[in-house]
């Protein structure tokens, strides 16, 4: 078993620590918010006084933070974490940030002499808890192969995307695909309610059908489908509209910068960007629905 700095132990990251402990390794746990890291510590962890305190004597460090600016803070600024590593240790970025910083953190880790993965994911608080996350991953194969061991920990797909920012670059698509997919459902299930459709019958239909997803499957934007819906929790996140509003930008800024078409992708973060500013970002995604009908959905 190992030592392992978790720097982020918030929604996503304190399950994913948690089943680290659960596996039995030694974990050492930093957070910027004194009750969320309250809470690991609670379940296991060893409490770090600052990021560098985390990373240090350990023999990998995971961070799951908001966004590539916090990343960088932490790595190569005022975090110090480069700068604190013993020789040898595995760094393992799970943030979900743009390309080009994730490029910049792999590129200062192999100067400073450490291996580094990024390796963000997808499956909601529900795959965190679970460890059923898909995880995406950039780097260099010998380092995906020393994460491996610690990424089935916390997930159940894993995957090695390519070299570095990889990761990050299947994520963005990702999301995007998942955003576009949520709105494209929850405009199917408004109709069918106008058209007196039965949503049950609309689900079952369409479940065998070529408008089936994993969104649809797992997803559900209205209550009493599928065991694993938000809607059956008056939307409480799993994935908030935030959260999926920020994946929908890194998404439209690579596409920009690289001069490829994203209309839906567009799209979708417009009205995203309505949907929170509206005061439901901290709601789950899947609750755009109601916004796109105009009234909450029993």
């Amino acid at each position: 078993m190992a030592k392992i700095g978790f720097i982020g132990v918030g929604n996503m990251g304190g399950p994913m620590a948690t089943n680290l402990i659960k596996d039995g390794h030694e974990v050492k746990a930093f957070d910027v918010v004194g009750q969320t890291l309250s809470r690991i510590v609670n379940a296991g962890a060893a409490q770090a006084s600052s990021p560098a305190d985390a990373a240090s004597d350990v023999e990998a460090v995971v961070t799951m933070l908001p966004a590539g600016q916090h990343v960088s803070d932490v790595y190569t600024g005022t975090g110090e974490v480069l700068g604190n590593l013993a020789p040898g240790t595995l760094i393992i970025d799970s943030s979900t940030i743009d390309v080009a910083t994730s490029r910049e953190m792999h590129a200062a880790a192999a100067d400073a002499g450490f291996d580094m993965l990024d390796a963000p994911v997808s499956g909601g608080v529900t795959g965190a808890e679970a460890g059923t996350l898909t995880i995406m991953c950039g780097g260099s194969a010998e380092t995906f192969a020393r994460a491996k061991p610690y990424l089935d920990v916390m997930g159940k797909n894993i995957f090695h995307a390519g070299g570095p920012g990889a990761g990050q670059a299947a994520k963005a698509c990702n999301n995007m695909l998942l955003a576009i997919n949520m709105i494209g459902l929850s405009e199917a299930f408004n109709l069918s309610d106008a058209l007196g459709l039965e949503r049950q019958t609309l689900f079952d239909i369409v479940s065998t059908a070529s408008g089936g997803s994993w969104a649809l499957s797992n997803y559900t934007p209205v209550p009493e489908l599928v065991p694993t819906t938000p809607a059956n929790n008056n939307f409480n996140p799993g994935f908030t509209g935030a959260m999926m509003l920020k994946d929908l930008k890194l998404s439209q800024d690579a596409a920009q910068s690289l001069d490829v078409s994203s209309p839906l992708g567009a799209a979708a973060t417009m009205l995203f960007s309505l949907y929170c500013n509206e005061g439901h970002d901290a709601d789950d995604f899947s609750g755009i629905i109601r916004m796109l009908r105009g009234k909450k959905v029993d």
